[in-house]
């Protein structure tokens, strides 16, 4: 069995060279005889490019190949984030009630020795009407109030608060290329033509416009919804989940600031139309806003004056871009020599920043599992196991947002309440009378944590009925001086924290 000592990445953009990035830096392919990495890009195909939101993991996935904090905000326009607002989720615009719910990164807080908050928030100990996000962390609070998530003499990557980024995308491939390259990452330009496949069904080369013939022992496909390896040559299998996800339709703008210094929010803003919803995304010079809809529900033209009027007067100069949105995945990802990255191997809703982050997990299982002695098959079979769960825990997670949701006042609402797997129908009967807790979910095929899945029920008002045992919930005084020190704590924050814009100016400047 040929071992493998050359790698050949189909396609660029964020996909292909965190990808080849991540392999060289992991594989030490920079040194003599270590394993060839080349991206093979078409200077014909253009890169979708408007995932701009990202989740925690990003922040050790630049640690891991090398590019620190301060140069990848200066070069990709990048800001912070430190968890997603949704507004007008739960009920219409207009009836009582809260108006939105917040998605922090911090996890609740728990000393050492402390109780655990959420059972205590359930039975009323926490001051009324506070919600669940604001009585367990201090980060709504400081997110609100548009300040940062660490300070300026803070290492790289590390801060009081839980944190991610919103980053101009094209940039941000244009950053790794060239971070892949100083790893020892080999760069052709040509447009694959051809696929040639071995008597097994394996990639034996591939032909370019160019007359070139391309080999490799392992074909990595990133060349988004084209899928020009995994799909149209191998056949691998496309399974569609917009029975459960509806939205299959985005329009897109770029919006200037009103003024130079105006302040930055450090969260994604979600806004609930009657079709899906806008995002709202703010980078250091400009917003990405964008609506996601399903086309089922609303046309192209409406849809592009729903955001129009969302935008205002700011929308009038700008271009609206449209995107046809393709959801579901592979479940076999890897097939023989083939292995598919970011949009060849699924593409899921942007409600929670997935993209970037299947990318990542992606090029860490490859990176890991990687078959030095050319032996595929059972890496294969265990990639496309925890690739597929991953997926799959993901549309729950995403269709959770959707199903608990008040909101009857257009079709597209009313619909999206069913239908939801048995798996998530299992568990939201679970917890109705205990909350999520961590053995409800196995890590290494979740992308989000115990306390995501808790924010969201809890923000979208779902109503967990715990008993109420003394012998059980006893540490109530405690829960209460904890949710005081929180509130406390969350004050003096403000004043140790910069402003959001005020700490991405100081790295802008930092060499």
């Amino acid at each position: 069995m040929k071992t493998i000592s050359n790698v050949l990445i189909v396609g660029g953009g964020t996909a292909g060279w965190l990808t080849a990035a991540f392999l060289a830096k992991s594989l030490g392919s920079s040194a003599p005889g270590s394993v060839a990495i080349t991206v093979v890009e078409s200077p014909e195909i253009a890169t979708i490019g408007v995932g701009e939101g990202s989740f925690p993991s990003m922040r050790g996935t630049l640690a891991a190949i090398g590019i620190d904090e301060a140069t990848f905000i200066r070069e990709c326009q990048a800001t912070f984030k430190q968890g997603i607002k949704f507004v007008d989720w739960v009920r219409p615009p207009g009836q009582s009630g809260s108006d939105h719910y917040f998605h922090p990164f911090s996890m609740p807080s728990q000393r050492v020795g402390g109780v655990e908050l959420l059972p205590y928030w359930l039975q009323g100990v926490a001051p009324e009407g506070v919600p669940f996000a604001s009585a367990v962390t201090m980060q709504k609070l400081i997110a609100d109030q548009c300040r940062a998530p660490k300070r300026e003499n803070d290492q790289d990557f590390l801060g009081p608060m839980n944190y991610a980024y919103h980053f101009d995308a094209g940039l941000f491939a244009q950053l790794l290329e060239r971070h892949a390259k100083t790893l020892g990452v080999g760069h052709k330009k040509a447009t694959i033509t051809d696929v040639l496949l071995t008597e097994d069904g394996a990639i034996s080369a591939l032909h370019t416009s160019e007359g070139v013939s391309l080999c490799a022992d392992l074909y990595i496909d990133c060349s988004g919804f084209h899928a020009a390896l995994i799909g149209r040559a191998l056949g691998s299998s496309f399974k569609s989940v917009d029975d459960v996800l509806f939205v299959d339709r985005a329009v897109a703008m770029q919006v200037p600031y009103s003024s130079s210094d105006s302040e930055i929010p450090s969260y994604t803003i979600s806004t609930a139309q009657t079709a899906g919803w806008i995002w709202d995304i703010g980078l250091q010079q400009r917003r990405g806003i964008g609506y996601v809809y399903s086309s089922r529900y609303e046309d192209d033209v409406a849809a592009e004056k729903t955001l129009r009027q969302y935008i205002g007067p700011a929308a009038d100069e700008q271009a609206a871009r449209f995107i046809k949105l393709k959801l579901g995945y592979r479940p076999q990802q890897w097939v023989k020599n083939c292995v598919a990255v970011g949009l060849s191997g699924g593409f899921l809703e942007p409600l929670e920043a997935s993209g970037i982050g299947l990318v990542e997990t992606a090029a860490y299982l490859i990176s890991y599992l990687f078959p030095a002695d050319g032996n595929q098959v059972p890496v294969a079979k265990l990639f496309n196991e925890l690739m597929c769960q991953r997926y799959e825990r993901i549309v729950d997670f995403i269709k959770m947002h959707y199903c608990l949701t008040q909101r009857r006042d257009s079709a597209f609402w009313c619909d999206n309440v069913d239908p939801i797997s048995e798996k998530l129908k299992e568990q939201l009967a679970m917890w109705r009378c205990r909350p999520p807790h961590r053995l409800d979910f196995v890590s290494d095929v979740e992308m989000y944590p115990c306390s995501s899945w808790q924010y969201v029920l809890y923000g979208m008002e779902f109503k967990t009925n715990m008993p109420s045992n003394p012998m059980v919930w006893h540490r109530g005084v405690d829960a209460a001086k904890e949710f005081e020190m929180i509130a406390m704590l969350s004050q003096r924050a403000l004043q140790d924290l910069p402003k959001h814009r005020s700490l991405i100016t100081h790295l802008c400047k930092k060499k």
